[in-house]
């Protein structure tokens, strides 16, 4: 007998409230919602509140939309958080074009969710692919991204700024059981809380029939998970690119940067967004790596209310 983790999505935000101190008087509104980019293939997104989000937010690679969720808390706005594609309960990418321009394919397929879902919203927030792909809309769809926040990420990140990322990514593709995935987790976030990390597991990875256990995102050599269509290729456009699109970007642009070892941004990397973008409104937090959103969500909060709202 296979013993069966129960998973509810939205059943965690309560202990999110706890961990950080936020009030929490009753469940939030939160909704499952999804959104078709082409014939036979779906984003899907959680959607904060009853109103028009006023605030959307995209993910790192493999990651998901619940790594917003003490964000979206702290904030009490109505947002709109998107599954990348190949990601979360979202369909895979398109094919990919070597045509097109850096992350063009994603762009498009975020624009689509955006203007369908969240057409008044007054910034795109994007934390690592999230930011690369925000910035690859501002390029392409100008007209939806009134304001910007890039979190911890430029178009400077190369393999080897991302390599204890990647070791961590690229690891086993299935594990025998929670424990053994919690504990490779646990030692490649040794900053984060085990409750925080247990979270983040539930919603990013998916039990089996056998009880074994899957990330969600889309890995080549991964089984294919039952809500995920198509497949990818490893092929990537150069995305040193993006940075004309920093360059030509004039509306208000905010950076924020994790200051500890596991940040992927270097000096140089900040010293250029910095001449590329004169106007751009740089925030350093010091006890955030990589996953500012998850180290210190608080004060990312702060930050993105104070810049956007």
């Amino acid at each position: 007998m296979v013993e069966r983790i129960p998973y509810d999505e939205f059943s965690m935000f309560h202990e999110n409230a706890a961990e950080y101190g936020i009030p929490h008087d009753a469940p939030p509104v939160v909704s499952r919602v999804s959104v078709e980019v082409a014939p036979g293939r779906r984003l899907s997104a959680l959607k904060w509140g009853d109103a028009s989000p006023r605030l959307v937010f995209l993910h790192g690679g493999a990651q998901n939309a619940h790594t917003w969720d003490t964000v979206a808390l702290a904030l009490g706005e109505p947002l709109l958080c998107v599954d990348l594609p190949g990601h979360g309960h979202s369909d895979s990418a398109a094919a990919f074009d070597p045509t097109a321009l850096p992350l063009q394919q994603n762009a498009d397929d975020i624009a689509t969710v955006i203007r369908a879902l969240a057409p008044d919203a007054a910034a795109v927030i994007g934390m690592s692919l999230g930011g690369l792909t925000t910035l690859a809309l501002a390029r392409d769809h100008a007209d939806i991204v009134h304001k910007m926040v890039l979190v911890d990420i430029t178009p400077g990140i190369n393999r080897d700024k991302a390599k204890q990322i990647t070791d961590f990514v690229n690891g086993p593709a299935t594990f025998p059981s929670f424990e053994e995935l919690l504990e490779r987790t646990i030692q490649f976030n040794p900053t984060r809380t085990v409750s925080s990390l247990r979270r983040g597991i539930l919603h990013n990875a998916l039990q089996l029939d056998d009880g074994s256990w899957v990330w969600r995102y889309r890995r080549d050599d991964a089984p294919p998970l039952p809500e995920m269509k198509g497949a990818e290729t490893e092929q990537r456009p150069d995305n040193s690119a993006l940075w004309d699109a920093i360059s030509g970007y004039a509306q208000p642009l905010l950076f924020v940067r994790g200051m500890r070892t596991q940040s992927v941004v270097s000096d140089e990397d900040e010293e250029e967004l910095r001449r590329r973008a004169p106007h751009a409104r740089v925030e350093r937090i010091e006890d955030a790596g990589h996953s500012v959103q998850g180290d210190t969500p608080l004060e990312l909060a702060a930050l993105i209310r104070d810049f956007a709202l």
